[in-house]
């Protein structure tokens, strides 16, 4: 009954990979660029916020220039094919860093400090762990069905290219 169900889910993964990654990449984006704009447009305060943290405490003003920097970088890179899986890698760096913070934060620290904006500012610590578990789970369903579909392409181009230098078909 199981392996039916599993073939299925292959066929329409393996189907539909381009439309699940463009998806995954369409969410990083706005996740990134929201994320990024809502720091930027009330930056005094997600400086002081970063200030506060335990771990961030004597570089905070850089900090609160490099996360909204990074994040549209990424966000940016997302939307260029060719920089798409390095972009997802990043995603999944950049997530995973932002987990590992928000459980450090709840586990070892006497003060939890805010530095969200937005609708994600409404949401507890908790929450946004969850939240934050899903979208690297995300990055790592996008890295593992854009890796086949970029292998084919280069090997595509890389046939293509050897046809042209050496005039062989």
């Amino acid at each position: 009954m199981m392996k039916p169900v599993l073939i299925s889910i292959k066929r329409f993964t393996h189907q539909n990979r381009h439309i699940i990654v463009e998806i995954i990449c369409l969410l990083y984006i706005i996740l990134f660029v929201y994320a990024a704009f809502t720091k930027l447009i009330d930056y005094e305060k997600f400086q002081i916020q970063v200030g506060q943290s335990p771990i961030f405490t004597s570089i905070g003003g850089l900090i609160a220039w490099i996360i909204p920097t990074i994040e549209l970088l990424i966000a940016f890179m997302l939307i260029i094919p060719r920089l798409r899986l390095l972009a997802l890698y990043a995603c999944f760096s950049l997530m995973a860093m932002f987990t590992a913070y928000i459980y450090i934060i709840l586990n070892f620290s006497p003060f939890v400090p805010c530095s969200c904006g937005g609708i994600l500012e409404k949401m507890g610590w908790t929450e946004h762990l969850v939240f934050n578990i899903a979208f690297v789970f995300l990055a790592i369903i996008g890295v593992l069905l854009h890796s086949p579909e970029r292998n084919e392409q280069s090997s595509v181009a890389r046939k293509s290219f050897k046809q042209f230098l050496f005039n062989t078909k």
